[in-house]
């Protein structure tokens, strides 16, 4: 298991258990206030870990669903036991694309392959899925620095807000949003984030958790309060918004945790550049625009119960609404591309609408 880390990169959300054919994830929905791991040894394993967010972030979503798979071929490793087990894994959650372009991608490597073969070459498959992440998502950090140094060099500390968790817990390693951050604390820049909690499952919560381990100046705030802390100005004033994205539209619409569309309303009346971090697999060419994204709706407990600790640092629930009272718990929604001042990818910074001169090879049909 990797130690960890304190002002340091950072470790892995998923490694696979020496001599075993299994992989161990952090245990995400123990955070923040347990570190521990589990071990995924089945399909089965693998589908609820995602459906219960014991892993999150659109990329490690992606990265676990290709061991899933894996993990299935190791019983079954015919056809119809291919196409089972990858229905199974596409039914997990709807919005994150990651999800459904790691299940293509291990199918298409798999299908041509004698069935006696396919469980290796899907363990081998799933280990690149994950090491290419790890290197685009380094390559974010790199690139998105370069875009913050500038603002760093007009002196004072630099301010930048976020949303959810798009950190290296959302990835197998370094982050998306937070790629850039983490580059920037690290290269000596006077650098502090604001935090939302981002109700209610509280992913802000892993982003402090996430900045604490690595030194990083942070304060957390409630979500409400995103309006007022945009519009300010002088020393507190925000430099510059990232968030990570669940989708992005062929047309620039992104679709992340909810809340963000009201951030990158708030940042553009106030004159603050916002920005998405993503690596390729989460852009979705087939998906003409944002109205085309699924959006999850979740268990509405999410809303009618708090988690935490009571004061004696034991695990509690508490019931803050009637059972039956009725509850809209949608996970994302959709920040349309006229938005947002710029995406940053593992190939460049271009803008909402630009990206298909980044990924020309793309098919965009």
């Amino acid at each position: 298991m990797p130690a960890m880390k304190v002002n340091t990169l950072p470790t892995r959300t998923l490694w696979p258990v020496v001599g075993m054919r299994a992989v161990d994830i952090i245990d995400q929905s123990a955070l923040p206030h347990d570190y521990r791991t589990l071990r995924l040894s089945t399909l089965e394993d693998a589908a609820h870990a995602i459906r219960a967010m014991q892993v999150r972030g659109a990329p490690l979503i992606g990265v676990t669903a290709a061991y899933g798979l894996a993990l299935a071929l190791d019983r079954h490793a015919n056809d119809a036991a291919l196409a089972a087990a990858a229905a199974t894994l596409a039914a997990t959650r709807p919005t994150a694309v990651n999800l459904h372009w790691a299940l293509m991608r291990m199918q298409s490597r798999l299908l041509p392959l004698p069935s006696g073969e396919r469980a290796d070459a899907a363990w081998r498959e799933a280990g690149e899925i994950a090491e290419e992440d790890a290197a685009q998502c380094q390559r974010i950090g790199e690139i998105g620095l370069a875009l913050l140094r500038p603002m760093a060099e007009q002196g004072g500390r630099l301010n930048i807000m976020t949303h959810c968790n798009a950190g290296w817990l959302a990835t197998i390693d370094y982050g998306t949003a937070l790629a850039p951050v983490y580059a920037a604390f690290d290269s000596g820049i006077d650098i502090h984030v604001w935090v939302s909690e981002t109700r209610p499952r509280n992913q802000g919560l892993l982003t402090a958790w996430e900045l604490r381990q690595h030194g990083v100046p942070h304060t957390l705030f409630a979500d409400n309060a995103a309006g007022l802390l945009l519009a300010r100005d002088g020393e507190f004033a925000i430099d510059a918004v990232i968030v990570g994205a669940d989708r992005i539209a062929a047309n620039g619409d992104v679709a992340n945790k909810v809340g963000t569309y009201l951030k990158a309303l708030a940042a553009r009346e106030s004159d603050v550049p916002f920005y998405v971090a993503a690596p390729h697999s989460t852009i979705d060419f087939s998906c003409t625009s944002g109205a085309q994204i699924p959006i999850e709706e979740r268990d509405g407990d999410e809303l009618r119960m708090l988690h935490g600790r009571d004061s004696s640092g034991q695990p509690a629930r508490l019931r803050q609404l009637f059972a039956d009272e009725a509850v809209a718990n949608p996970a994302f929604d959709v920040t349309p591309a006229r938005l947002i001042s710029a995406i940053i990818t593992e190939r460049g910074v271009c803008p909402a609408d630009g990206l298909r001169r980044l990924y020309p090879e793309t098919r965009h049909d």
